[in-house]
């Protein structure tokens, strides 16, 4: 009896992550054109709906991205994960003192339609956003 609860939690839950992806026949036109033209050498694309626009993720050149379209197509922000190392000593700082005994689990930097870079570190199930210069700008729970 166990193992069926265990088996239908395990579908339940793959079921809920399905759920959040779609596949590609499901994205615009436009998004799947201005995904082409910007990055004709992607392999490994997966989409997910983020609200009401369109995230692809994907491996392009050796390089993970993370790419959030507008249904019209708009290239919303471009996410590149980084090494945590990398992270400036300004927002490690503020994670120190902020977020003692956590870890920084994932870095990347993030940038906008208009070219404005930003940097992202999960701590504890949380992205924490900063700006070019190490300031903080916002936590978003995930």
């Amino acid at each position: 009896m166990k193992k069926l609860a265990v088996l239908v939690i395990m579908i339940s839950g793959a079921a809920m992550v399905h759920a959040q992806k779609i596949q590609q026949g499901k994205v615009p036109v436009s998004v799947q054109t201005t995904f082409k033209n910007q990055f004709p050498e992607a392999k490994k694309v997966k989409w997910e709906m983020e609200k009401d626009n369109f995230e692809a993720e994907f491996q392009s050149k050796g390089t993970a991205y993370s790419v959030l379209f507008s249904a019209s197509g708009d290239i919303i922000e471009t996410e590149v994960p980084i090494k945590i190392n990398t992270l400036s000593t300004p927002i490690r700082q503020f994670i120190a003192k902020n977020y003692p005994d956590q870890k920084i689990k994932e870095a990347a930097k993030i940038t906008d339609s208009k070219g404005v870079m930003t940097y992202e570190a999960e701590v504890d199930g949380k992205d924490l956003i900063f700006d070019m210069n190490g300031n903080f700008i916002k936590e978003i729970k995930d």
